[in-house]
């Protein structure tokens, strides 16, 4: 950040800014990796890993953005992470201080910022050509409702991302929001979902029109809900050949969740899991369990968490006595 920020928040020059970028970076590679077997192709897999992050267009000078995309154009692996489109007064102003960009997601792409690994949160107020151009790019976008209806920002067409191939994850971003918790952001995903529904049908769309469309302007069902939380932020950090689902070969990262017990708003024993009969058992486990998972979803928390796995190594839980 080197303008239009707290003089305590800008960088005092483009190559100090550059030089500290590089610096962190080489630190961060340089952490030590995770040991375990469940790694895929065979190779631990880093769990932390650096991002390139121009906070928004509006924060960074025109040098600064070139310096940070020929970084990026030197190091092809590199993630990137920044904001668009969240309000339609920064987008205003967005256009203002790069006119010549065209557009919002323009001005990323006249500065090499644009490509497989970009993560670009929000979205809320991109334009068709815009979509178009982060599909072509294979850009990803962050979903962060919470942040999105706490700031008043608008709601993410999310399903009509889904619906023309973009990648789309969840986010928090905090502060703009107010918790780091996915779970929370599947639950006001859905909310999000929803109010673009009955808003949708409010304004009188017509049936042959939502015939065409898979998600958009509908309510988000929960196996896209929780693709989202999973696989979908995996493939936005192109990680989804190692994590983000239960494929062979992945990195065992998962959740071992029990509904029963004594926790706050998970209804019910569990015992039926466990009582079927033979002729239906196929049947009745899958429709308990999809039921088991969208309560989890809504009304679960840490304390129906039994076991937390990172690349198959148990490191939490309820029943996680210590390493």
């Amino acid at each position: 950040m080197n303008h239009d920020s707290p003089s305590y928040y800008i960088e005092p020059s483009v190559s100090a800014s550059i030089s500290a970028t590089q610096s962190l970076i080489i630190y961060i590679r340089s952490l030590p990796r995770a040991s375990s077997p469940h790694a895929a192709l065979g190779t631990p897999q880093p769990l932390v890993q650096p991002i390139l992050t121009p906070r928004f267009a509006i924060s960074c000078t025109a040098p600064l953005l070139t310096s940070l995309g020929d970084l990026a154009a030197e190091d092809p692996d590199l993630l990137i992470q920044t904001h668009i489109a969240e309000n339609p007064s920064e987008v205003a102003y967005t256009k203002k201080l790069f006119p010549e960009a065209g557009s919002y997601a323009g001005v990323y792409d006249q500065f090499g910022l644009l490509r497989r690994g970009t993560i670009l949160a929000h979205a809320v107020h991109l334009t068709p050509p815009e979509i178009t151009l982060i599909k072509e790019k294979g850009v990803g976008i962050s979903h962060c409702p919470t942040s999105n209806f706490n700031l008043r920002s608008g709601i993410a067409p999310v399903g009509k991302f889904l619906d023309e191939g973009v990648r789309v994850g969840l986010g928090t971003d905090v502060s703009g929001g107010f918790g780091t918790s996915i779970m929370g952001e599947v639950r006001n995903a859905s909310m999000a979902s929803k109010v673009l529904q009955f808003t949708k049908e409010a304004s009188g769309g017509g049936a042959a029109e939502e015939s065409k469309q898979k998600f958009e302007n509908k309510q988000l069902p929960i196996p896209t809900l929780l693709y989202l939380a999973t696989l979908g932020g995996a493939s936005l950090c192109r990680l989804e050949s190692h994590i983000g689902s239960f494929a062979p070969g992945k990195s065992f990262d998962a959740l071992l969740i029990s509904p029963a017990g004594k926790q706050i708003g998970m209804w019910g024993s569990g015992e039926s899991l466990h009582s079927r009969s033979k002729d239906n058992e196929k049947e009745v486990a899958k429709k308990e369990l999809n039921e088991w998972l969208e309560r989890f979803l809504f009304v679960g928390d840490d304390r129906n968490i039994d076991r937390v796995y990172v690349q198959g190594r148990w490191v939490g839980g309820r029943s996680f006595t210590g390493f």
